[in-house]
């Protein structure tokens, strides 16, 4: 039985800059340039079933736009006719048009039920392709020069059930038969859930042989899935496929076939037992309801009242329903009658009217309540003044107690409690624990190819970098860079939509739904010397922020960062900002 280790993220101080000022906004002009496409984008919308929080951020917020790792300036998307198309970019002022690598053998627009097409760039060679129908396709990327220019030949395609989405990939035992570890997920309905959103996201690591010397297939070795009740901010599995880590507002755990049998046992009990009597309740009265065998009639039926407690019995039985009520009634006043001839209702009188009763009886748990919509209205008229859902116009006249315009986008994420957790694949159980508090989610991107995605939290007002590292004992993440009052920054961007960093951590960059993107340059040396009046002191360094606005009004589907340039992806375009010379 694995324990759980409680951890904790060392931030190293030598990346820390306490003395930092501000960005200075720079008008310096940011060269950008558009290429056309010829087919939209697979942009899938959100269905009529597909309403909760969940389905928003992990399908409508979905980045369309794909970068490979391994070949900097590089992207790729899926567009409506099943198509990958790839640009590369060897001239900022000639670009070309996007280049088929592959197509799936059937449209994915055929599906009804269809979620956004998916892919990963699991290692220099290989590509884990979702079609977003239910298909898992395994493509190698040929010899080429350059090796990004080449078509991928499709070596795997298995239908694994329900459409998903390919969050991560992974390749381990490249020196016996490697194996191609990715981790899909999905949101499914939970009849069990009926306090919640009513769905449950899974997340499904499946493991796959590659082709080896000896073997010319690939198979599916192993299929492991964990569920939660929020989408994941971050989830990778380790080089060595030896486990994975999952940030997340709600935990996850691991089901077992065990569980998924004990799950279905429960549903078909629930199933089975009904309610002994179901209740409601007003200001002034509780009225229990419950039904009696075929046959029976009013001289069968034997109920007693008191103040404090109540009896009901059938033929001369033993009461099945008795015990201290939840409050004082006036017994003399309440009443039964016989309803249908198949079922009684019973009318108990309050003695203090106006009081709301958790239950009847008293640790009783075998009734039903059932609100009533009116008390139910009359209730959220009486709470009105309490909360707002409006900005208050005028903040010193009838100022409610709790007004959204005095907190910040930051003060209200439920991100306050997301915890960040190392799953073992072996013991199928959380290994290591770090409680996030506050330190709000804001972005991943992978820095090297070979590692796990980087992910960057909130401490304080900036964000910090930390990089997934294969160390031993606790010290599993490592403080890669910081980004000075960035975490403060991208709390005022109300519309934005996509954040990332380049890979060499020189600028962070945040795009808004439409048009506009925000560039936060690291602090560089300045050509001409400044001088800081109010602190008397030379300024050597200046950190700039610069503002690209692009000549559209199409929404961006996709937002990919490398050393030199940002990629923007609309429906009809994309665009290729410069930002960095060599």
């Amino acid at each position: 039985m694995m324990e759980a280790a409680n951890c904790s993220l060392r931030v190293n101080r030598l990346l820390l800059d306490p003395k930092f000022e501000s960005y200075k906004l720079s008008l310096d002009p940011l060269p950008c340039y558009g290429a056309p496409l010829d087919s939209g984008v697979a942009e899938v919308k959100l269905r009529d079933d597909q309403y909760t929080l969940d389905h928003m951020q992990a399908y409508s917020m979905y980045n369309y736009l794909h970068s490979n790792p391994w070949c900097p300036d590089s992207v790729y998307y899926v567009d409506q006719l099943g198509r990958v198309l790839h640009m590369a970019v060897t001239l900022d002022t000639a670009l070309g048009t996007p280049v088929e690598v592959f197509r799936f053998p059937t449209e994915p627009s055929a599906c009804d039920r269809r979620l956004c097409a998916s892919m990963h760039f699991t290692s220099r060679s290989w590509v884990t392709l979702s079609d977003g129908t239910g298909t898992i396709y395994l493509l190698h990327i040929a010899e080429a020069e350059p090796p990004s220019s080449g078509r991928w030949e499709l070596k795997f395609n298995e239908e694994l059930g329900e459409p998903f989405l390919l969050l991560h990939s992974a390749l381990s035992g490249q020196e016996e038969r490697p194996v191609l570890h990715a981790l899909l997920l999905n949101i499914q309905k939970d009849e069990l859930d009926v306090k919640g959103s009513g769905f449950h996201v899974c997340l499904e690591w499946i493991s796959i042989a590659l082709p080896s010397q000896d073997e010319s297939k690939c198979e599916i070795l192993t299929r492991r899935t964990l569920q939660g009740k929020s989408v994941p901010h971050y989830a990778a599995i380790e080089p060595d496929g030896k486990g994975l880590m999952i940030i997340s507002y709600k935990p996850f755990q691991f089901i077992t076939e065990e569980q998924n049998g004990a799950e279905e046992e429960r549903m078909e009990l629930e199933e089975q037992t009904a309610p002994l009597y179901v209740w409601q309740q007003t200001a002034d009265d509780v009225t229990l309801t419950f039904a009696i065998p075929e046959g029976a009639t009013k001289k069968d039926i034997r109920i007693h009242f008191s103040p404090t407690q109540i009896s009901i019995s059938l033929n001369e039985q033993p009461p099945f329903l008795k015990g201290p009520l939840h409050s004082l009634i006036d017994h003399e006043s309440s009443t039964w009658v016989l309803k249908d001839e198949r079922s009684v209702e019973v009318t108990l009188m309050k003695q203090d009217a106006g009081s709301m009763w958790p239950e009847v009886i008293i640790g009783n748990k075998q009734g039903k309540f059932i609100a009533d919509p009116a008390l139910c209205a009359a209730i959220s008229e009486q709470l009105r003044h309490l909360t707002s859902e409006e900005l208050n116009p005028d903040p010193d006249v009838d100022k409610p107690p709790c007004n959204a315009q005095e907190l910040e986008e930051c003060d209200v994420s439920l991100e306050d409690c997301a915890t960040l957790c190392r799953f073992d694949g072996n013991a199928l159980k959380a290994s290591h624990v770090v409680n996030l508090g506050s330190n709000q989610f804001l972005f991943s991107m992978v820095e090297t190819p070979e590692r796990m995605p980087c992910f960057a939290l909130r401490h304080d007002v900036d964000a910090l970098l930390w990089q997934p590292v294969s160390a031993q004992g606790d010290n599993l993440w490592e403080h890669a860079a910081t980004f000075n009052a960035l975490g403060y920054v991208q709390a005022s961007k109300r519309d934005k939509k996509f954040f990332t960093c380049a890979p060499n951590f020189s600028y962070a960059a945040l795009c808004e739904c439409v048009r506009r993107i925000f560039i936060y340059r690291q602090p560089a040396p300045v050509a001409t010397v400044l001088y800081n009046r109010k602190e008397g002191r030379h300024v050597g360094q200046v950190a700039k922020q610069q503002v690209a606005s692009l000549e559209s009004s199409d929404p961006i589907l996709g937002f990919q960062a490398s050393n030199e340039h940002l990629f923007v992806l609309t429906s009809k375009k994309l665009f290729v900002i410069r930002v960095n010379s060599d």
